[in-house]
């Protein structure tokens, strides 16, 4: 039978209706600089597959069904055996062989997808088999690929390595993983974050390094650093600078690679507003579809728009917490020290202040989203520090603020403070000052 096909493929016509599968499991630039981390004997390289990538090495286009590929190698030279916990790496991780099926080639549906064209190819209908018997013939292949590169379940012994692919749900920007190793003796655990190709990151058109100059960088222990972010702006500002909005409620101390890694895991990055992206939002909202990396719009403070923003969205794009950051001038045990606004969306209204005539409606509680940060960190066990400083000023429920757009909020006045770690590690609470 095998002989038979193989002969039928070399005929002119029939290359062009049988399906082939040709993956190009050489191909492994994937490989250059994956980051390679060890501890307590254990040995773990990782690198994470982009659209491209993982399309050429599988042979079919895995991004457009949400499916990444990511890639592990695990050396074991400790005297003790070990096993992955794969939900750490992805809770909604996908088996290998339903990684395939969700790649799977079925000429049935595309021919049912033409609906009423359909008809028009009624006479080709005599070469059907010919597609089907192809398609079941390469999704076997196709099954058989992938559980042959999967990372296989079970025990790594000592003195053993184990590598293969772990079929994870789409990240791309940036794609945080917590990689747990389990072990008679305790866990072992190591956190990546890695970059991957395919988003338009608003950070990516600023250059952090010269935001401040070196030698205007104000170096801060505890006490200086409550006092100087007290007198930071309690608010920040449309374009013009001339009136107040959404409250300066939260400081984050960390290098942006950490700050990025810390929220990376639970939070989404942003694109920046292009016509395409305006095009992305447009349909989610009608739609009533999410769409994780949306943008966001400009704020100001120090006399620019935000450095980056990041947010975590629910099942439309009209619900979701939202926060900005702005690189300060201050720095704190040598780190970067970061102020920002974070806000939750709760719905759309009309308005009369935005060229579209609608915008989002803020919760107007707005020390629930500020705690929620803090609290996300805590659970994600990536900060060192927590507490709260002043400098946002109080208003209650009866007297709120508002914000750019007119919505009401109201505060006890503080700030949120983390500062946050390159790894998991114990918090200390500083309290409210």
């Amino acid at each position: 039978m095998e002989r038979f096909w193989n002969m039928l493929e070399q005929l002119p016509l029939a290359r062009r209706l049988i399906i082939r599968y040709l993956p190009k499991p050489d191909d492994r630039a994937f490989l250059e600089g994956a980051p390679t981390k060890q501890q307590d004997g254990l040995e773990v390289t990782i690198a994470v597959l982009n659209a491209a990538q993982s399309r050429t090495f599988f042979g079919v286009p895995m991004a457009r069904r949400g499916v990444q590929p990511v890639w592990l190698r695990v050396v074991n030279r400790s005297a003790a055996g070990c096993r992955l916990h794969v939900v750490s790496i992805d809770p909604n991780y996908y088996s290998p062989l339903e990684a395939a099926a969700a790649n799977h080639y079925s000429f049935a549906k595309r021919l049912l997808g033409l609906g009423f064209v359909a008809w028009f190819f009624l006479p080709l209908l005599l070469l059907v088999p010919l597609k089907l018997i192809s398609a079941w013939r390469v999704n076997r292949k196709m099954d058989e690929f992938f559980r042959a590169h999967g990372f296989r379940l079970g025990p790594i012994r000592p003195g053993c390595e184990s590598e293969g692919f772990v079929f994870t749900t789409l990240d791309v920007g940036s794609k945080v993983m917590h990689v747990r190793f389990l072990r008679l003796a305790g866990p072992v655990e190591f956190d990546f974050s890695i970059p991957v190709a395919g988003l338009d990151a608003d950070y990516q058109r600023r250059d952090f390094a010269s935001v401040h100059p070196a030698d205007q960088l104000i170096e801060c222990d505890l006490p200086a650093l409550r006092e100087r972010l007290k007198a930071m702006p309690p608010a920040v500002s449309g374009a013009k600078g001339t009136k107040r909005g959404d409250p300066v409620n939260l400081v984050v101390v960390g290098d942006f690679a950490t700050v990025l890694s810390a929220f990376g895991a639970r939070w989404d990055e942003t694109e920046t507003i292009t016509l395409a992206t305006c095009w992305k939002t447009a349909r989610a909202f009608f739609i009533g579809t999410e769409y994780r990396y949306s943008p966001v719009s400009p704020l100001y403070l120090f006399g620019r728009s935000q450095d980056f923003a990041l947010q975590r969205i629910r099942h439309s794009v009209n619900e979701r917490l939202h926060l900005r950051l702005w690189m300060t001038d201050l720095r704190f045990g040598g780190k970067p020290v970061w102020v920002g606004q974070v806000s939750r969306d709760i719905g759309v209204r009309f308005t009369l202040k935005t060229w579209n005539l609608t915008t989002h409606r803020i919760d107007p509680d707005v020390d629930e989203s500020r705690d929620y940060v803090l609290e996300d960190l805590l659970e994600a066990e990536r900060a060192t520090m927590i507490g709260y400083v002043g400098g946002v000023g109080e208003c209650g429920r009866a007297t709120p603020r508002h914000n750019l757009t007119g919505d009401p909020y109201f505060t006890d006045g503080s700030r949120g403070l983390a500062v946050v770690s390159d790894n998991r590690t114990a918090v200390t609470f500083l309290g409210h000052a």
